[in-house]
């Protein structure tokens, strides 16, 4: 909750802080990426030293490289600072997040769905309490006050997290990133992320742009994002329970296919009121979806390499967010509100079809956690 809160706060700030430096809009959406960047790299590369037994090492290292990001953000006035300690602020987030995720799956595998839910849903009260949060302290103490409250919360942090153990796997997966990506029951999770991450990039990209083309104020488009989050925090520790008693993958294709349909709703629906009704079932199915499918990821990992698998899968989840934002603007541009949710929802439905191919005769009630 409190890493969402910083990554919040900032994107909260971005046009205070080009307005105080005099920074370009280009250089802002580089400050605005590079997190994700360093968040990719360090999932990807690092968090299989959490099957080794490094866990907590990892964790310790992304609360200090985060710390010391947040600390930088309060002194930073050139470009490169910025960059750089906002690199920092991802980075330590990379690390801490697989490991976290593995300590979840092994600590008690019979409550491993609900708290990843727990875990999905604290996210998502980060993500909304840190706009709410930076604006405040910003109004009051300033551009620096919101960087110092996040240093401080993160220090508050340390001495309840520094002493835990995270269990390694007794026989970590070799190579474990390659290994995985060769397994067709990953391969079947790849590909409903990509379905998942590619609608979360479609929505970043245009969802306010379609919605004031419609006539929508914004209050009325920032109340619509709202309404699309708060789902995730009352249903996703429901929906991870959920998800243990029954088939994860059926389950998972069946929310995100429901998600699909939402989306083609959207491009044939012109009045901003109705718009709701499907928004409304889409936040409701993705809360579902989201806990659901790192379950998947850990039961398709087995014990030797859960972190790796979860590394792996929100890496992925990073690329495709930022390839499908960039691919929806452009898209929305020449093609319309229609052309962009029917195409994506065309990729998400091939992507759907896909993984259930894939999945097929894998063992999904997740013995390898507790093996």
């Amino acid at each position: 909750m409190v890493l969402m809160v910083a990554y919040a706060a900032i994107f909260t700030l971005l046009a205070e802080i080009r307005g105080a430096f005099g920074f370009s809009d280009a250089t802002m959406g580089v400050i605005a990426a590079c997190a994700f960047a360093a968040g990719f790299v360090a999932q990807l590369g690092l968090s299989r030293l959490a099957d080794m037994g490094m866990g907590a090492g990892l964790l310790r290292a992304g609360l200090l490289l985060s710390l010391m990001g947040a600390c930088w953000m309060v002194t930073a006035a050139e470009l490169w600072e910025w960059i750089a300690s906002r690199t920092l602020l991802g980075f330590g987030a990379g690390c801490v997040r697989p490991g976290v995720r593995r300590y979840v799956l092994v600590c008690d595998p019979s409550q491993a769905g609900r708290r990843l839910g727990m875990l999905a849903a604290w996210e998502m009260v980060g993500f909304l309490v840190g706009p709410l949060m930076a604006s405040g302290l910003f109004i009051v103490g300033g551009l620096r006050a919101p960087f110092i409250a996040v240093a401080v919360c993160v220090v508050v942090l340390i001495p309840f997290v520094w002493r835990l153990e995270i269990p390694g796997a007794e026989s970590p997966t070799e190579r474990a990133i390659r290994t995985l990506l060769k397994h067709p029951a990953m391969q079947s999770c790849l590909a409903l992320g990509i379905a998942f991450y590619a609608a979360v990039g479609v929505f970043e990209a245009v969802w306010a742009m379609f919605f004031a083309d419609l006539g929508a104020s914004q209050l009325f488009i920032g109340i619509t994002m709202s309404v699309f989050t708060l789902p995730m925090i009352f249903i996703a520790p429901w929906a991870g329970g959920l998800a243990q008693r029954r088939h994860v993958l059926r389950l998972v294709t069946l929310t995100l296919t429901a998600a699909v349909v939402c989306m083609l709703m959207y491009g044939v629906i012109t009045s901003l009121w109705w718009l709701c009704v499907p928004l409304l079932v889409h936040s409701i199915v993705d809360a579902i979806t989201m806990p659901a499918v790192q379950l998947a990821v850990g039961y398709a990992s087995g014990q030797g390499a859960l972190a790796a698998g979860q590394g792996l899968f929100s890496a992925t989840g990073l690329a495709v967010a930022a390839v499908a934002s960039l691919g929806a603007g452009a898209l929305y541009e020449s093609w319309g509100a229609l052309g962009v949710w029917w195409v994506s929802s065309g990729i998400m439905l091939a992507c759907i079809v896909l993984a259930r191919l894939l999945g097929r005769g894998h063992d999904w009630s997740g013995g390898g956690i507790s093996d």
